[in-house]
């Protein structure tokens, strides 16, 4: 298995904070908020590479990271060639290109780089291998209806299957949300492809977990613990303080 973390996007909403450094690459507790993924990345058995893929204005900071970051997995970091958020490929755009870049035909696990979380990933590891799963989606209870308009919605049948997902929707009776973490078995990377190539292809990554979860059986795994989109300057300063890794 390899584990792909998304690191191109160009984080406005942080301005100034992200204005010259990357997102992943912010400092929370002590390291960087990229660092806190691959600690729990390590914890996995059979991850044997760590690709971060970032783009061209970040792809130096995040050379230099490499260099100093040691793993128990291969760490490679890519540029996706972009130069600001006007070019950016988007998340599964990303997705597609480090798949060609570097020659991915492995199960693949996906990982934004602003999911900051204390949960253990081997447990759904472990799961998607038993039941032989060909596509998972991360989810989180957040427990309060009146949030679900910031985030991607899920809805799960008695088998966790997803069998509904809104993006941002005014109301739903799910308050499981999609986090930026997906698993694909590798001989489910082509669905990947097919969907870029599609005229319903769009930027983001909820746009395909819909798609997919209408052309095959994707199922949802709703992990405990803490977690954080860090997603502006507010929820940053938050995670800064009440954060435990």
């Amino acid at each position: 298995m390899k584990t792909l973390i998304l690191a191109a996007g160009y984080a406005t909403r942080l301005y100034p904070l992200t204005k010259h450094w990357p997102k992943p690459l912010l400092v929370i507790k002590e390291k960087p908020i990229i660092n806190h993924i691959i600690e729990r990345i390590d914890g996995l058995q059979d991850n044997n590479e760590i690709i971060v893929i970032t783009n061209e204005k970040f792809f130096h900071q995040f050379s230099d990271w490499a260099r100093n970051t040691q793993t128990k997995a291969k760490l490679t970091v890519i540029s996706d060639k972009t130069i600001s958020a006007d070019d950016r490929l988007g998340a599964i755009g990303d997705i597609n290109f480090a798949m060609k870049e570097s020659k991915i035909d492995d199960d693949l696990l996906v990982i934004g780089g602003d999911n900051l979380f204390n949960f253990d990933l081997l447990s759904f590891s472990n799961k998607i291998r038993k039941e032989n799963i060909a596509a998972a989606v991360g989810l989180y209870d957040i427990k309060d209806p009146a949030m679900v308009n910031n985030y991607g919605v899920v809805t799960v049948d008695n088998n966790n299957k997803i069998i509904d997902f809104k993006e941002k929707p005014k109301k739903s009776a799910s308050t499981l949300i999609s986090m930026c973490i997906y698993y694909f078995s590798r001989n489910n990377l082509e669905s990947i492809k097919k969907y870029i190539n599609s005229k319903d292809c769009h930027d983001t990554s909820g746009d395909y977990i819909k798609w997919l979860s209408e052309e095959l059986d994707v199922y949802g795994y709703t992990f405990d613990g803490t977690w954080y989109d860090i997603g502006d300057i507010i929820t940053f300063y938050h995670a800064s303080v009440t954060f435990n890794g």
